[in-house]
C-alpha cells in the first residue's frame, strides 16, 4: 500500500483488499488516459482518475493487444502550480520498472533535487520523438505531506529584508561563478560559510534553532525523494477530497527561492496555516516537466 495515499485524503484505507478495490474503480473510472508504444507485443498505459482540486492517483502498467491491462505500479499525485525552476533537469529510469526520476540542479538550494516524475508517460512520448535533447524545458515541482506543524515567522523589519535579499542575490552570483571554475568565487563561498556556523553556534547559545533558521530544504530518511522542509506560507487554500470527503490544506511555500505547492491533510496539521506563517513537515518530492 502506498504510504502517501493518505496524503490526498484516503486514510481510511487500512487493508490490501479495500487498496485493489480502489485501484479497480480508478481502471473502470478513470478521467485520463495516455498511451505509449513500449514494444510489438504490449503498449505501457496510464490511467488518471481526479479526486479534487490538483490531486488524483495514477495507475501505470502495460495493455496488451487484447486490451488487457497488466497494473505495474500506482502512485498518488498533487499538482502544484507555475513553475518552480529552469535549471538543468536529467530524467532517470528506476531499475526494476517503467518509472522515472528527475534530477534539478538549482543553485539556490545548495543540494541536487531528486523527485518523482508525474509525467513520465510524456517524458517516453518525447524521448521516443526524439524532441528532449532539442529543447529546454522547466519543471512544476510539488510536495504530498502526511503532517507538519505550523510556526510563527521570524520577525524581521524592512532594512532587515533588504540586507538580506541583497545577499541572497550576491551568493547566486557566487554560487554561479563557482560552477564555472571560478577560484576567488569558491574562496569566497567557504569563508562565507565558515563566518556563518561561527555566527550560528555562538546564537544557539541563548536562541531557538527555529527563530535563527528561516527557512531550509534537506533530505530525509534513506529515500532519495523524501525531504524534511521549513518555508514560508504564501499562500492556503483548503480543498476537499471528492470520495472521501476528507479536508486538505494545498499551500504554496517559499523555501530558499523556490516557490512550490505542498499538500497535506487538515487533521495532521499541528497549528492554524496562514499567509506569513512557517509550515515545517516532511515531504515526497514530485515533479512536472512543461514540455
Amino acid at each position: 500500500m502506498h504510504q502517501y495515499l493518505k496524503a490526498i485524503g484516503f486514510s481510511d484505507i487500512k487493508c490490501k483488499r479495500e487498496e485493489k478495490e480502489l485501484l479497480r474503480k480508478i481502471e473502470n473510472t478513470f478521467t485520463h488516459q495516455t498511451i505509449v508504444s513500449y514494444d510489438e507485443n504490449a503498449d505501457f498505459c496510464e490511467y488518471k482518475k481526479q479526486y479534487g482540486k490538483k490531486i488524483g492517483i495514477a495507475i501505470c502498467g502495460e495493455l496488451d493487444t487484447e486490451e488487457h491491462f497488466e497494473a505495474d505500479y500506482y502512485f498518488p499525485y498533487f499538482r502544484g502550480d507555475g513553475v518552480t525552476s529552469y535549471a538543468d533537469i536529467t530524467v532517470e529510469r528506476r531499475i526494476e520498472k517503467e518509472e522515472y526520476m528527475g534530477i534539478c540542479e538549482d543553485i539556490r538550494v545548495d543540494i541536487s533535487l531528486i523527485f518523482h516524475l508525474q509525467n513520465g508517460v510524456e517524458y517516453m512520448k518525447e524521448k521516443q520523438l526524439g524532441l528532449i535533447p532539442k529543447q529546454s524545458t522547466s519543471v512544476t515541482l510539488s510536495g504530498l505531506s502526511m503532517g507538519g506543524k505550523i510556526l510563527f515567522p521570524v520577525k524581521k523589519d524592512e532594512e532587515q529584508t533588504k540586507i538580506r535579499n541583497e545577499q541572497s542575490q550576491n551568493r547566486l552570483s557566487l554560487l554561479n561563478a563557482a560552477r564555472k571554475g571560478d577560484q576567488t568565487a569558491i574562496e569566497t563561498l567557504t569563508l562565507d560559510d565558515i563566518d556563518m556556523y561561527s555566527k550560528v553556534s555562538r546564537r544557539l547559545i541563548s536562541e531557538d534553532v527555529f527563530s535563527i533558521v528561516d527557512t531550509y530544504f534537506m533530505p530525509f530518511g534513506v529515500e532519495c525523494d523524501q525531504y524534511s522542509v521549513l518555508g514560508e506560507i504564501l499562500r492556503v487554500e483548503t480543498v476537499v477530497n471528492t470520495t472521501t470527503n476528507e479536508e486538505l490544506y494545498q499551500m504554496c511555500l517559499h523555501i530558499n527561492e523556490l516557490k512550490f505547492d505542498v499538500c497535506v491533510p487538515v487533521e495532521k496539521v499541528l497549528g492554524e496555516p496562514a499567509v506569513g506563517r512557517r509550515f515545517k513537515g516532511n515531504i515526497w518530492l514530485q515533479g512536472f516537466i512543461n514540455f
